[in-house]
């Protein structure tokens, strides 16, 4: 059976599945599928969600977190707004140092979670969407150094390509545990993974670039 064919299958099954379950977008399985298996997000936790448009993995956090926690999307695009209380979403460039502020403004506390699907305008030059895709992942990451309590964990899509390793390098000098991973609602044939660091080390702040 052609690996194209299963691929579109695959993807199309989630789309479906996203529509019938009433999610705003497929992409809300990768966070919950790697949730469910790796348990970096937990009932009542403050998450942070960047590149949060249109809003499927604010979903996901918010089914896990509850009532008791708290999750604040950011995006450049406006997002639809969602009726509970306890998630709030808000329009911000993660690379403007004034976004920072603003998602501090809006934490009841210090994050236990940061994560980011943020992608950047595919070119379609591998070498130009790698590099950009890393860029943003490190913006991110130095946002979640900035509103992490210590031992928070973050969560962030990359892509595969020669200046990964540095990146993971970076993370590694500020958290405890560091993985890369694909969830099953992934693209096999996809160049898309996610980081997952878990347990930052208290005296973080600062990228340290590898």
């Amino acid at each position: 059976m052609p690996k194209a064919w299963i691929q579109d299958r695959k993807k199309e099954y989630y789309y479906k599945k996203a529509k019938a379950e009433n999610y705003r977008s497929r992409a809300t399985y990768k966070l919950s599928q790697a949730a469910m298996k790796y348990h970096f997000l937990q009932r009542g936790d403050v998450v942070v969600d960047l590149g949060a448009a249109p809003g499927g993995w604010i979903q996901a956090a918010r089914k896990i977190v509850g009532k008791t926690g708290f999750v604040l999307g950011v995006d450049l695009k406006p997002i639809e707004p969602f009726p509970q209380e306890y998630v709030r979403t808000i329009i911000g460039d993660v690379t403007e140092p004034e976004t920072l502020q603003q998602i501090l403004a809006f934490l009841p506390r210090k994050a236990d979670v940061v994560v980011s699907d943020a992608s950047p305008n595919i070119s379609g030059i591998w070498e130009v969407d790698h590099a950009r895709q890393i860029d943003l992942a490190t913006q991110a990451l130095q946002i979640a150094l900035s509103i992490l309590r210590p031992s928070g964990n973050f969560f962030v899509k990359v892509f595969e390509g020669d200046l990964l390793d540095g990146f993971v390098n970076t993370v590694k000098n500020n958290f405890e545990v560091v993985k890369l991973i694909k969830p099953k609602a992934s693209r096999a044939k996809s160049s898309e993974m996610f980081l997952l660091a878990m347990k930052l080390k208290s005296h973080s702040r600062v990228i340290e670039q590898s």
